[in-house]
């Protein structure tokens, strides 16, 4: 079996943890890294559900994308979901790890998963990090030929089996230059225009991003969830490559918490 620290340094050569954001808290979130790894959940989010599946398979590690401990903790008194999670993590020598914003600044991360989801050509990062040219916030690429705006739109639809689509205003012209986020992206909008993208795709949008994306771009949101659980494939393609014979699972208990009527 491998060592568990070698299965994250694996993660850690794709993502380092040096890419992530200053407010993340990427990461070992507990456990003793220095044990064999007799499994491993893969999952976007950390809940009791996955924790139990996890204990239930046998399995002494979960990888997620998003950090369990996002926000510090005061107390561990079992009061919180993130609270129970945690002691009995802890109670079990289970490791909680988490590639957050790192995976999506990474080159060969989410975005680009994303980007090759939809099949852009030459992807190239929308917002690199300083001094940097291989790291950095979103995604640019063309489609291979101009595309009917809402033709596309019910393209992403059944890409990422999508129950609805949010976006804003459809252009009166074909579309081929796309930019594009997972999770919380709209904060690169302004920067998808000034390099004169025709749509921006990401998973959350507030009212007032429909407004800036108005004359500009076809703003497509498609859902948090829907824009990130392709983590667990890459997470398992990393896996699969480096330790073809280890259990690894995706999760089958942690679903999409918003639901649609």
């Amino acid at each position: 079996m491998p060592q568990i620290t070698d299965i994250l340094a694996e993660i850690e050569r794709l993502a380092p943890l040096s890419l992530q954001e200053e407010y993340d808290n990427a990461g070992v979130q507990a456990g003793n890294v220095h044990q064999s790894a007799t499994g491993a959940i893969l999952c976007l989010d950390v809940t009791e559900a996955v924790v139990d599946e996890a204990l239930a398979k046998g399995c002494n590690l979960i990888i997620s994308h998003h950090p369990l401990l996002f926000k510090p903790i005061k107390s561990l008194t079992g009061a919180t979901s993130e609270e129970r999670c945690l002691i009995k993590a802890c109670r079990h020598n289970l490791v909680i790890y988490a590639a957050h914003t790192n995976l999506d600044n990474a080159k060969g991360g989410v975005n680009y998963h994303l980007a090759d989801i939809i099949g852009l050509q030459s992807p190239r990062i929308l917002s690199p990090q300083p001094a940097r040219t291989d790291a950095g916030s979103g995604i640019i690429g063309e489609l291979p030929a101009e595309t009917d705006p809402a033709a596309f739109l019910l393209h992403l639809k059944e890409l990422f089996a999508l129950p609805s689509l949010r976006h804003s205003l459809l252009p009166r012209k074909p579309v081929k230059r796309i930019a594009l986020c997972g999770g919380s992206g709209a904060f690169l909008i302004k920067e998808a225009i000034s390099q004169d993208a025709d749509v921006f795709i990401t998973g959350e949008a507030k009212y007032n991003d429909f407004y800036d994306a108005e004359n500009h771009l076809l703003l497509a949101v498609i859902g948090h969830y829907e824009s990130e659980v392709c983590t667990k494939d890459i997470f398992y393609s990393i896996l699969k490559q480096k330790f073809p014979t280890f259990a690894a699972h995706f999760s089958n208990v942690q679903v999409n918490p918003v639901k649609y009527l």
